[in-house]
């Protein structure tokens, strides 16, 4: 039978297409890896990898071998967390993506409180803004301030976060302050791009009184931190989260507009893949960050 270590040897090299990196990520020298995997081989009688000097392929044999191997290797992880959470311990590594800015201001001080209380567990904190599919790119849970609409995946709202329009005083002077959520037709909106966005929606108002505008611009960006730059030179009107341009407006370098009709607020979910078992460490996370969060931000 098979051994598990060797599996995730095997495992981790298809992965990371290469023996020294699976071992840097097992934490075991190359040499390891390789005898582990040879190893496997001779368990199993099929050949799972063409070597070379520099690449590594795996044969058509070892694909199919590779999804039995990674799927064996997650329910040992989810009943050893299990086995893990009765005992008040979890522990193994928990990967968290989360927007950049979003990411830096609120998760990066507190997830080493959280992992404080479980010394076992080591916290692993992806920042990006582009789009990150947590099954592919190995992720146990994500942290995001959007629109979810990937059915496959569990989504558990953490609280709300207020958003404002924006713009800097230059802009107004030269280009005048919109009245109404219909004037932002007549402006140039500065927007965050989401992978496969063709359509940009700012919402306003709630119930009888929703207002859905499709605004257009002719900057857009998937980095938060560009947008505010750039409302901040005067090049258009901007919608943030109120925490990000907090200091701008209270300083008269950004004004805010539509006070009177703000943007809806927006949600801020932890999401994790759909399964019939949580792993304890995720479900630990979450519970954790609802409880930050439950005031919003």
């Amino acid at each position: 039978m098979a051994n598990l270590t060797d599996m995730a040897a095997f495992v981790a090299v298809v992965e990371y297409k290469s023996f020294s990196q699976a071992g840097r990520e097992l934490r075991v020298s190359t040499a390891v890896i390789s005898a582990r995997v040879a190893k496997l081989e001779r368990q199993i009688g099929v050949r799972l990898l063409n070597r070379t000097t520099r690449h590594v392929a795996p044969t058509e044999e070892a694909y199919l071998y590779f999804e039995d191997c990674k799927r064996i290797l997650e329910q040992v992880d989810v009943a050893e967390a299990a086995l893990s959470s009765r005992r008040h311990k979890p522990a193994g590594t928990l990967k968290i993506s989360a927007p950049i800015v979003f990411g830096r201001r609120y998760l990066a001080p507190l997830l080493p409180i959280f992992q404080q209380e479980y010394p076992e567990l080591q916290i692993r904190l992806h920042l990006s803004d582009g789009f990150v599919d947590l099954l592919k790119d190995g992720m146990d849970m994500a942290v995001r301030i959007a629109t979810l609409p990937d059915s496959s995946l569990v989504a558990r709202k953490l609280g709300e976060s207020p958003r404002v329009l924006c713009a800097a005083p230059s802009y107004i002077k030269r280009e005048g302050k919109p009245k109404t959520p219909t004037d932002l037709l007549q402006h140039n909106c500065l927007l965050l791009r989401f992978p496969g966005s063709t359509q940009f929606q700012w919402e306003f108002g709630e119930g009888a009184e929703r207002e859905v505008i499709a605004v257009t611009g002719n900057l857009d960006s998937n980095n938060a931190d560009v947008l505010r730059e750039w409302s901040l030179s005067g090049y258009g009107i901007c919608l943030k989260s109120r925490w990000e341009v907090e200091a701008d407006l209270k300083s008269g370098r950004l004004i805010e507009i539509l006070k009177e009709t703000p943007p809806r607020p927006v949600t801020i979910s932890a999401i994790y893949p759909l399964g019939n078992i949580v792993p304890p460490k995720v479900r630990l996370a979450v519970d954790f960050l609802k409880q930050e969060f439950k005031d919003g931000v």
